[in-house]
Parts: structure tokens; sequence; C-alpha cells
């Protein structure tokens, strides 16, 4: 259902207008559920390949953390960028590598690092997180294409330079 939705992105705040809804300004990419959900399966990636044999299997233990962090910063990093289209693009970027992160969850349990469970449980996690990227990048999909982040003017007391002749 659409409702005529307008995303506005002003002063580096995430705000949709015009919908008959009040909805909270995302001021901050830490606002971002996707991202609050995407630090979260970096905690538990982290923990889970912390423990013995997944720890010493450096190249996969390095690749799956990398992965996770890097979901997590290209969410941030797209907020930041400024325009709707490159946040969409980072928001792209975040859902492969939660993909390369699903991906090697399956390695883990492959070399019996990770248990049924455990798998299953971050597998969870890593599946929701793309579902919930992915309905994002759908609705920002259709916001105006003139969404921009709008810069506060400068304000300072300096007043322009006159001239005495």
């Amino acid at each position: 259902m659409r409702f005529g939705c307008r995303l506005q992105v002003a002063s580096c705040k995430l705000q949709v207008a015009g919908c008959g809804l009040e909805m909270a300004t995302i001021r901050q990419f830490e606002e971002l559920n996707v991202w609050q959900d995407a630090r979260r399966l970096v905690g538990e990636i982290y923990s889970v390949s912390r423990a013995r044999p997944f720890s010493y299997d450096f190249g996969l233990r390095d690749q799956i953390r990398r992965a996770a962090v890097s979901t997590m910063s290209n969410i941030a990093e797209g907020f930041e960028r400024g325009t709707r289209k490159e946040f969409i693009q980072f928001l792209n970027i975040a859902k492969g590598s939660n993909g390369e992160v699903r991906s090697q969850l399956y390695v883990a349990r492959d070399q019996e690092h990770v248990g049924d469970i455990q798998f299953a449980a971050l597998s969870s996690s890593a599946v929701t997180l793309s579902k919930k990227l992915s309905a994002f990048i759908r609705y920002l999909e259709g916001c105006p294409t003139d969404s921009r982040v709008k810069r506060p003017a400068r304000r300072n007391n300096l007043q322009p330079a006159t001239s005495n002749l």
C-alpha cells in the first residue's frame, strides 16, 4: 500500500512526511533498526568465533567477522553519504555482505565449528536482517528521487567584509 509518502533527509535527519502518519525522525544511523540488528549479529559472530575450534580457523574466523562488520558499516556509511541513491547503493552492499556471512556460516557448520542449533540461530538472524534490508531498500526506492541530505546552513556572527571606498 502506497501513501504518497515523501522521504526528506534534512539536517542529517531521515523523516517521512506527507503520509498522514507521524513517525520518529531518524537523526543518526544508530537509530536505524537494520543497523541495530547488524550490530547484534556482529556481536553474535564474534562470540561464536571466539570459541574453539572456530577460533583456530584463522581464515574463516577473520573473513566472517569482516563480512559481518562490513554489513553494519555499509549501513552507517550509506546513511551518512547524504543522498537517497547512495544510501540505497550502500544498503545493497550491506545486503551482499550479509549474504557472505550466511554462506560462511555453512562453512563453519560443515567444518563442525558450530553445531546445528547455533547455526540455525545465527542463520535465522542473518536471514531476518537480509529481509529487513530488502524491505528498507524497496521503501527508499519508492521515495522521490530528489530526496537529499540538506545540510543546515552555517550560522556564524561574522559580518561580510565592507569596503571603505
